[in-house]
């Protein structure tokens, strides 16, 4: 059936019903725009409407998108309800939905971060806001913000591989690093994908976002994405939409999509300038004569008495001329200014004194819903709500109403200077409804969860604002101590809570508040992160009480710690302590600043007088991370097993347990604390992969891979355990299978970030290496390289390949490098050894392999008993131009990858099995009597885990008994 098309006459009706006059040439730019192929040259999918308060760009906007609805398009329109990247995302999301197009993978993934986060927030200590900042009403910093201060030995992202990768770093700090973040996120989150949704979600969510719009996208001809009051939420918005508009580090953006900002001032050219030959600029000036009077024609305003002082009175900007001709004066004399009032100017010819009341109380307020309006409506103007709502300055939002700022302003100014006692009145009796709504929001949530509750939020700020409109002096100390919370919530949130002030001060003509509203909202966005330059003007200045500068040095300290910046940490957080000497939070983040630096004593010093401060189940849980690091494991033990005293359904400090018996091989009571800790969180990532962990070290291959591979799927964002999984295929010399799990890993859109990809790349070169195919591995560890290059794993994999390609001043230069960040790995000790033995250097291969055997085995006498005369009977073999050969590439693949850690006895068999074919050998059979004996039986405290350097240390003498061993040539090489 053919679709009926609109009539003239019907086009014309909705012109009418519209009321927008004017703006022919932005219009009509627009619907051209739309006529056009989205994948063509001329296509326009980038549009920036700019100019002054008033000029109409809201207006403009609202055409816009009713113009690309007749186009069939779906739209999207935000302004500055939202404040943060995740906001918008899932305001974007909800607005499709109610037009049919639901992102659901998007809206599955953001139910999970908005669960994570509540459960990041409820295994926060729960001490009162009193006991952390003095205030009785100032709850806890906010968990996400701070968690990276509390990382311990690595960094999220940097937790290095094991395995395949023998020698390279104990299992013991992977586990370290992975309780770290637990212990940094509390309790309750369930795997490393959970903590970077809750540290990162922009750069989880968005790739999810991009491909769900894609599939809505494809759904309708066009989908246009409108985001108005840019000025305001364009310092959080604009890396965000830059990058999904312009780069694809999240993704692609469909060619339907278009996109339109709405703002003041233009773009910030620091983010922006890249792109300004992409992007359609729209100024708008204020309405030409002609304009006006088409408007107000409109609106039946025809005088030509009336238009010209309509003229006069609103220099012809778009909001005046609506709102001076909204109630048709029908003669000069009602439209005379006399007074200049805003009362006059915008109320002018309403003569119900309820209603004029109404609207003036309705300035007071940043923003009102009908609850508000009904809290200061006088009781004449109860109902009158709705009146209010079709204000022609009034801008209504999903419910949420606001003036315009360039009527709102002499509002304001009007009543504060008509009755400076009714001024303040009014503002304490919003800040008391807000303060009310806020308490009873209390009832039903944890004071740790308050901050990351976007009603709580909300009433907080408008109660703020409300009690610094009505006493600045009075109210500005607890509002500085307030912005520092904000700052433990994130940049956007602290962002939000300095606007306040200039606000605030704005509105009450306060220079104290217009000072501070300079200092905070002037901070940079580029070289210094915005919530360290709020801190920094906080305490740069006089303002806040002791509590406020204890809770920002605090803050300051675990900012500069994140950022390595360990001097500048310590000095901050001793400054807290100098304040408030048994602070618990001052003392655990100088305790993982000590240990950043290497000082354990200090660290443990610090920790203990924690405990001593706040003798709980987290505190415990994290000093037994620490001695753990520092390698007290029995004390860690004892704190793990006070933790679970306290606790006994802590499944953190379960799986803590757990991974310290699986360190002193008490596997079976590692298997039973997990088991438990799994009863509690069926879904606990990281205790599927602790278990899988404790199953490889009792050689349950099967159960291994189950757990680990669970672990994967549970972890299908970060795809940080899908790299552990190729890591324990490659330990069973799996490796087309580690290969395939390892291009999962890799092949996810934001799965990994950049550095966290070393370690999937290695696990991919090692795993091409058993396969024969050295050109891609000597690639991936490039590759590796180039993602981190403080990854000495990668460094070391890279000395071994290129020792085998012949290239030995490169490999040395590697194992050098893989050495000075890893002075005590036996692995990298026998690839250089090997490295400086073909390249006829026999002393300084014999002291490398010295260290390497005294650090594997703790074997005395390893120079004279083993590296000497190993050295002298591989020198004895090696090929006249000391290249390696293709048998001793083929043996160091069989030793390293099919009889490797966790495999350890195996391994000892078939160096023994060799023995009677070496023995023929000079010396031979001694020495490898001598390496079976310490793998067999080592010394106490020795670590026989890692021991496939040795592989390649022993490749050379199979390759020379090649020629012995084949069928047509009996005699030795």
């Amino acid at each position: 059936m053919t679709e009926q098309r609109p009539s003239r006459q019907e086009l014309i009706r909705r012109r009418r019903r519209s009321g927008f006059v004017g703006r022919h040439g932005e219009m009509n730019a627009f619907r051209e725009n739309l006529a056009r192929d989205p994948e063509g040259d001329d296509y326009q999918f980038f549009f920036h409407v700019r100019g002054n308060a008033g000029v109409g760009k809201t207006s403009l906007l609202r055409q816009w998108e009713e113009l690309a609805r007749e186009q069939g398009a779906s739209t999207v329109y935000l302004d500055d309800g939202v404040h943060t990247v995740v906001e918008a995302m899932a305001e974007i999301g909800d607005r499709l939905g109610l037009q049919g197009l639901q992102l659901r993978r998007f809206d599955k993934l953001l139910a999970t971060f908005r669960q994570r986060e509540h459960e990041a927030q409820s295994a926060r200590d729960t001490q009162t806001a009193a006991e952390r900042v003095g205030a009785a009403e100032s709850p806890p910093a906010s968990l996400p913000a701070s968690v990276a201060a509390q990382v311990g030995l690595v960094g999220l992202g940097m937790v290095p591989g094991v395995g395949a990768f023998a020698g390279a770093v104990d299992p013991q700090q992977i586990a370290q690093g992975a309780d770290r973040l637990r212990a940094a996120l509390g309790a309750r989150l369930r795997s490393h994908d959970d903590v970077r949704l809750v540290m990162d979600p922009v750069r989880v969510l968005t790739p999810v976002f991009l491909e769900d719009l894609a599939e809505a996208a494809r759904r309708r001809p066009r989908t246009v994405l409108f985001f108005d009051v840019y000025e305001r939420t364009g310092p959080v918005l604009d890396e965000w939409l830059r990058d999904i508009a312009f780069g694809d580090v999240h993704g692609v953006l469909p060619a339907n999509v278009q996109i339109v900002l709405s703002g003041q001032g233009r773009l910030a050219a620091r983010i922006w300038n890249d792109w300004f030959d992409l992007i359609t600029e729209v100024p708008l000036e204020v309405f030409t004569e002609e304009e006006a009077r088409a408007l107000l024609a409109l609106r039946g305003v025809t005088d030509e008495r009336v238009v010209g002082v309509v003229l006069r009175l609103s220099g012809r900007l778009p909001v005046l001329v609506h709102t001076l001709a909204q109630s048709r004066p029908d003669s000069d004399r009602t439209v005379g200014d006399p007074s200049g009032t805003a009362v006059e100017r915008f109320l002018k010819w309403e003569t119900d004194p309820a209603r004029r009341a109404a609207a003036l109380a309705l300035a007071l307020p940043l923003q009102f819903d009908e609850d508000v309006y009904r809290a200061v409506a006088p009781p004449g103007a109860a109902e009158q709500y709705a009146w209010v709502r079709q204000l022609a300055f009034v801008t209504d939002q999903a419910g949420r109403c606001r003036y315009h700022d360039v009527v709102r302003a002499p509002m304001l100014r009007l009543q504060r200077l008509q009755s400076p006692n009714r001024w303040r009145a009014a503002h304490e009796r919003l800040a008391q409804t807000f303060r009310t709504w806020r308490r009873k929001r209390e009832e039903s949530l944890p004071s740790m969860e308050r901050w990351g509750d976007a009603t709580w939020r909300e009433h907080r700020y408008n109660e703020t604002y409300h009690r610094l409109c009505a006493d600045p002096r009075g109210a500005l100390p607890d509002a500085l101590i307030e912005t520092v919370h904000a700052c433990e919530h994130g940049s956007a949130t602290a962002r939000r809570w300095t606007q306040l002030f200039a606000q605030a001060g704005s509105d009450t003509a306060d220079d104290d508040l217009q000072v501070w509203g300079l200092r905070l909202t002037g901070v940079p966005r580029d070289d210094t992160p915005a919530v360290l330059a709020i801190l920094d003007a906080l305490l740069a200045h006089v303002g806040m009480d002791t509590a406020g500068q204890l809770r920002a040095r605090v803050v300051r300290g675990r900012l500069h710690r994140r950022a390595e910046r360990n001097e500048a940490a310590l000095a901050d957080l001793t400054a807290a302590l100098a304040l408030e000497p048994r602070h618990s939070d001052a003392l655990v983040e100088r305790a993982f600043t000590h240990e950043q630096m290497g000082n354990a004593v200090a660290a443990l010093a610090d920790m203990d007088e924690a405990v001593r401060a706040r003798p709980d189940a987290w505190t415990h849980v994290v000093r037994g991370h620490v001695k753990l690091a520092a390698g007290h494991r029995g004390a860690a033990l004892a704190d793990f097993n006070h933790a679970l005293e306290l606790d006994p359904e802590q499944e953190w400090a379960r799986a803590s347990r757990a991974e310290a018996y699986r360190v002193e091989g008490r596997y079976e009571d590692a298997l039973a604390d997990l088991d438990r800790a799994l009863a509690i969180d069926p879904e606990y990532a990281w205790a599927h992969a602790e278990r899988s962990r404790c199953l490889a070290g009792l050689e349950r291959w099967d159960e291994a891979l189950r757990d680990m591979a669970r672990a994967a799927d549970l972890d299908s964002e970060s795809q940080w355990h899908r790299a552990q999984f190729a890591g324990l295929l490659l330990d069973l010399g799996r490796h087309a299978e580690a290969l395939r799990e390892a291009d999962r890993a890799l092949a996810a859109p934001d799965g990994l970030e950049t550095r966290d990809r070393a370690w999937p790349y290695t696990v991919r070169a090692w795993a091409l290496h058993g396969l024969g195919r050295e050109t891609e591995a000597l690639a991936d560890l490039d590759r590796a390289i180039f993602a981190d290059d403080r990854y000495t794993l990668s460094f070391a994999m890279r000395g071994w390949l290129l020792w085998e390609a012949g290239q030995l001043v490169k490999a040395e230069h590697d194992f050098d490098r893989s050495l000075a960040d890893e002075p005590l790995w036996p692995w990298a000790y026998g690839g250089r050894g090997t490295v400086r033995l073909y390249a006829g250097r026999d002393e300084d291969a014999v002291a490398d392999f010295t260290r390497a055997f005294t650090i594997q085995f703790g074997m005395a006498g390893a120079e004279s008993e083993v590296a000497r005369p190993l050295v002298a009977l591989l020198r004895q073999h090696l090929p006249a131009n000391r290249a390696p050969l293709t048998a001793a590439i083929r043996l160091g693949a069989l030793l390293t990858h099919q009889l490797q850690w966790p495999g350890v006895p195996r391994q000892a068999a078939a160096v023994l099995a060799l023995r009677p074919s070496l023995g023929l050998l000079t010396g031979g059979s001694r020495i490898l009597r001598r390496i079976a004996t310490a793998l067999d039986d080592p010394p106490e405290g020795a670590d026989t885990r890692r021991t496939t350097w040795m592989g390649k240390l022993l490749a050379p003498i199979l390759r020379a008994l090649e020629p012995w061993r084949s069928p047509t040539n009996r005699e030795p090489g």
